[in-house]
């Protein structure tokens, strides 16, 4: 869409990317894409969702934070759709009301234009009837890949014209819509977090199983079920994680409480310790010291 309406000198005034903790693929390709922009004078910024009231808390900002603060998983995982709203939409529509431009079109009594991405394909032909006919007091809503009648394959099309590498779907690398082949094909970095985050739910968990809800006859309801089962991540690392870091992450949590807010350490902080251990360590070098034998 944006690589067409540059094309057609309608380039949008502002593009909006929500921080998530997408799959790697996607990773990869966001400051691809933003150099394009840049090259082709579309401004563009990165929104991220903040937790201003962390209360007992360390501070987090992304979903997988709030998930592990929390002891939950995404809401999708319930059959909800909160995420999108709360991390995406929800630090957009914030943006937008402190973007001068947008301000000085309420003030005039004008309405701000939305584009939307939907193409005329099966799917985002259903998610275009749940939103067809939404109104609001801010925003006008335009399509205009619907308007131009394209479907996905157009929009591959346009994408390699303007040089640019296929796009892969957008999502968590947690999401309860995640294929099996999407999970075989994450790292083991992203593999030992959805342990971790199953994990730390486990003991609210009453109505599913894990991330993908309830087993099938091609997967089971756990992602870390299906981790082990097909050997991608050592059975004595997942054993480890859901032995022992949700625990630590708990007295983690309990300690942060105790300080005060202007100096409590983040959620991040925690999540580079565990990290580490999916790092290889570095070779120790050989000492150069003479070997001393005693009698």
């Amino acid at each position: 869409m944006i690589i067409e309406l540059v094309r057609r000198g309608e380039a949008p005034d502002m593009v909006l990317l929500a921080a998530m903790p997408e799959q790697p693929h996607t990773t990869a390709l966001i400051p691809v894409f933003r150099a394009w922009m840049d090259a082709h004078g579309v401004a563009n910024e990165i929104v991220e969702y903040q937790v201003t009231r962390v209360k007992h808390w360390p501070p987090y900002n992304d979903l997988l934070e709030a998930c592990l603060t929390n002891g939950t998983l995404p809401s999708i995982a319930f059959g909800l759709h909160s995420c999108s709203a709360r991390h995406k939409i929800s630090p957009q529509d914030k943006w937008v009301k402190h973007w001068p431009p947008a301000c000085r079109a309420w003030d005039a009594g004008q309405k701000v234009t939305r584009l939307i991405g939907y193409d005329c394909s099966a799917r985002d032909n259903q998610r275009y009837a749940h939103r067809d006919g939404h109104v609001s007091d801010l925003y006008d809503y335009r399509y205009p890949l619907r308007e131009w009648g394209w479907t996905r394959e157009d929009c591959e099309r346009c994408i390699a014209d303007a040089g640019l590498p296929p796009f892969g779907k957008s999502s968590c690398f947690f999401c309860s819509g995640m294929q099996p082949d999407e999970v075989r094909a994450l790292p083991p970095e992203q593999l030992r977090l959805i342990v971790l985050l199953e994990a730390r739910a486990a003991p609210r968990l009453k109505s599913v199983e894990g991330l993908w809800r309830r087993s099938t006859r091609t997967r089971p309801g756990s992602m870390t079920a299906f981790i082990r089962a097909e050997h991608l991540l050592d059975a004595s690392d997942i054993d480890a994680i859901i032995a022992s870091a949700p625990t630590d992450l708990i007295r983690f949590q309990e300690s942060a409480a105790g300080i005060p807010v202007e100096r409590r350490p983040s959620m991040q902080s925690w999540l580079d310790r565990f990290n580490d251990g999916a790092r290889p360590q570095p070779a120790r070098a050989r000492s150069r010291q003479p070997v001393r034998v005693s009698a």
